[in-house]
């Protein structure tokens, strides 16, 4: 009899197509991106194979080699270190495989049981190459399966392949690499030093302890050779760790030079590798950007999602259909008690908390994830990284920052999180506080965009705003923070048509992320304002914002909006919406910067509790408050002057 529940993890670079192949095996959708560290959490997804069979599949953050730099890539290695699992599917690009072996290599040395999956392998065909998959299967003495996840081809071959593991019927024999008698003299005195039993081989560990991986050192402190271990360790030359990888390297280009063959098939040069060259190109590149920016965000975004789509459903939905009838209803139901306001009138339940939640945020994110799905998909924002780099390098950060700012404009507790992915504890920091600052979250974005739809010198004036008050706080940051700058490695996918099926999916599994997690806020926001009404709580805080508000030229209900915004950010950008007809271009101008740059909605300062430290994050939530106000009052003034 043969286990029944078996563990099985994906495991790979980012951006290789793992999200999409852990779809392909479970069903269930698990962020599926063309886009370097979306895969941030552990997905795990069940599949029944058979009546014998049932299989959890465990989606692991993008992970590049056993000596690990982000925060991500320690994740996965210690899930791999556990081995609480039975095999490893290591997907790589089949383009870029040269590279990726040499991960291969290691989880061999580990004794894990290994399939190779060759995924992305149309595009190799694309590009008039095949593999030799037999005689490369022969060679590393593994399991080798190709693949195209994205069109779900190669899946079935995968799960029969992994089954025959699972149930031992597969004889592995993985090869090992000799690393030169130099090095091999090392591992042999080292492994014979490891007395302790570990999960994975001493000769794995040996060769990261010659390494000087430090989560290895930590892992054998136990050992009662542990001195002596250490005292070899400290004697190693400098350059071990480089000859390390340059045999791994070596190795992989060996075997693939004599199982890449071409297959007669080459298209020439092709409209995609032309538009390749265009989205990577340092001037087109910055075109292509502009033309994004405005058809897709200002005209798709703002005017479609936040005009059109807004009006009708706050218009022709909400208040002339649903608010009348709850009012009416709740009326019958409480007459004029304190209660009656908890559901309906100005700050109900429905009639505020729900129709700002659905009317006017919902429309907005919704156009706002689909355009981002369409760039993700298509492989776009990656180039988009590489063309900002030798920018953002001037303001200490990298082009791989560039994944939590653009997340950002989506939602900003979200992308908090993603910062977990940058190299340094500087670059973290830096990243966590201009997204408090300066990135707007989708729903500002898109109530930002509808406000001046008719006004666009307006959105040019906003937009080169907060762009200032991100460069001018990136230079000051990057003058005065401590800590080792960032340096930027990042695959880069290929330019492909997007998916609509992978559009669609994403775009409902952040519209169902939405429903979940940000429609309660929204009750719970409404839930507050209305308690702060009745103890006066609400009055209050909003009197005290209402000061700098007046000081920077705009009407005393504003303070109320500054609060909304601070239970949630979307929240405040739908208060300002609701209010747009008292308000002039110059007031909604004003307040629109002020929101921007105004505190984090209490989601995203938890999020930075969490990952920043309760004393860094008040610092920053204590720093924002009052420059959002004065950066409103100075441009307050300056348009007064000008007469705008």
């Amino acid at each position: 009899m043969h286990k029944k529940e078996y563990k099985v993890l994906l495991v790979g670079n980012p951006n290789v197509g793992k999200s999409a192949l852990f779809y392909n095996i479970t069903k269930k959708y698990a962020s599926v991106s063309n886009y370097p560290g979306t895969t941030v959490s552990i997905f795990k997804g069940k599949t029944k194979i058979g009546t014998h069979h049932e299989i959890e599949i465990i989606d692991t953050p993008g992970f590049y080699n056993f000596l690990t730099i982000t925060e991500e890539e320690k994740v996965t290695k210690e899930i791999i270190f556990k081995k609480e699992y039975d095999c490893i599917l290591h997907v790589v690009d089949a383009k870029n495989i040269v590279r990726m072996l040499p991960l291969t290599f290691q989880l061999m040395e580990a004794g894990i049981p290994t399939i190779l999956v060759l995924n992305m392998y149309d595009e190799l065909e694309c590009k008039g190459m095949e593999i030799n998959i037999s005689h490369l299967e022969h060679d590393l003495g593994i399991p080798v399966v190709k693949t195209t996840a994205i069109k779900n081809k190669g899946t079935e071959n995968l799960i029969s392949r992994l089954v025959s593991i699972l149930e031992g019927r597969y004889n592995f024999q993985p090869v090992n690499i000799n690393y030169g008698n130099n090095i091999e003299v090392y591992i042999k005195k080292i492994t014979s030093l490891l007395k302790n039993e570990y999960p994975i081989s001493k000769r794995a560990i040996a060769l990261l302890l010659l390494q000087k991986d430090k989560d290895t050192i930590e892992l054998i402190k136990s050992e009662n050779n542990y001195p002596e271990i250490i005292k070899i360790i400290n004697s190693l030359p400098e350059d071990l760790n480089i000859e390390i990888s340059s045999k791994r390297l070596s190795f992989s280009q060996e075997l693939c030079s004599e199982h890449f063959y071409s297959n007669g098939k080459s298209k020439g040069f092709t409209i995609k590798q032309f538009l390749d060259k265009i989205t990577l190109h340092p001037v087109a590149g910055f075109i292509a950007v502009l033309l994004i920016l405005y058809f897709g965000f200002y005209k798709f975004v703002g005017q479609f999602g936040a005009g059109t789509l807004v009006d009708f459903i706050e218009t022709k939905i909400f208040e002339e259909s649903i608010n009348p009838y709850i009012n009416n209803l709740f009326h019958k139901l409480l007459g004029s008690t304190i209660f009656f306001n908890l559901f309906a009138g100005d700050y109900g339940i429905i009639t505020l908390g729900l129709r700002y939640a659905i009317a006017i945020v919902l429309p907005v994110v919704s156009t706002f994830f689909f355009m981002f799905s369409l760039l993700e998909d298509s492989g776009y924002l990656v180039r988009l990284s590489i063309i900002l780099d030798k920018s953002l390098k001037k303001i200490g950060l990298s082009g791989r920052s560039v994944i939590p700012l653009i997340l950002g404009l989506g939602c900003g507790t979200m992308a908090t999180v993603v910062t977990r992915t940058l190299e340094t504890k500087r670059e973290r920091l830096l990243v966590t506080f201009l997204l408090a600052l300066t990135i707007p979250c989708s729903a500002q974005l898109g109530v930002i965009l509808g406000l001046f739809e008719q006004s666009f010198s307006a959105l040019l004036i906003w937009f080169f705003t907060i762009l200032i008050v991100f460069l001018l706080s990136g230079f000051i940051l990057n003058r005065y923070t401590k800590g080792k700058g960032a340096s930027f490695f990042m695959e880069v996918p290929p330019l492909r048509m997007p998916s609509l099926k992978n559009v669609f999916l994403k775009t409902y599994s952040r519209l169902k992320w939405y429903a979940l997690e940000v429609i309660p806020l929204f009750i719970f926001a409404s839930i507050l304002i209305w308690i702060g009404k009745i103890t006066k709580l609400f009055d209050l805080f909003s009197l005290i914002l209402s000061y700098p508000a007046k000081l920077a030229g705009l009407p005393e209900k504003m303070g109320e909006i500054f609060l909304y915004g601070f239970f949630r950010r979307d929240f405040g950008a739908a208060g300002l919406y609701d209010i747009q007809n008292i308000l002039s271009i110059r007031h909604l101008l004003v307040a629109s910067v002020i929101l921007t740059l105004f505190v984090p909605c209490i989601a995203q300062l938890s999020v930075m509790i969490k990952e920043r430290g309760f004393k860094t994050s008040m610092i920053i939530f204590g720093t924002v408050i009052p420059f959002a106000f004065f950066v409103g009052i100075i441009l307050n003034a300056i348009l007064v002057m000008v007469g705008y």
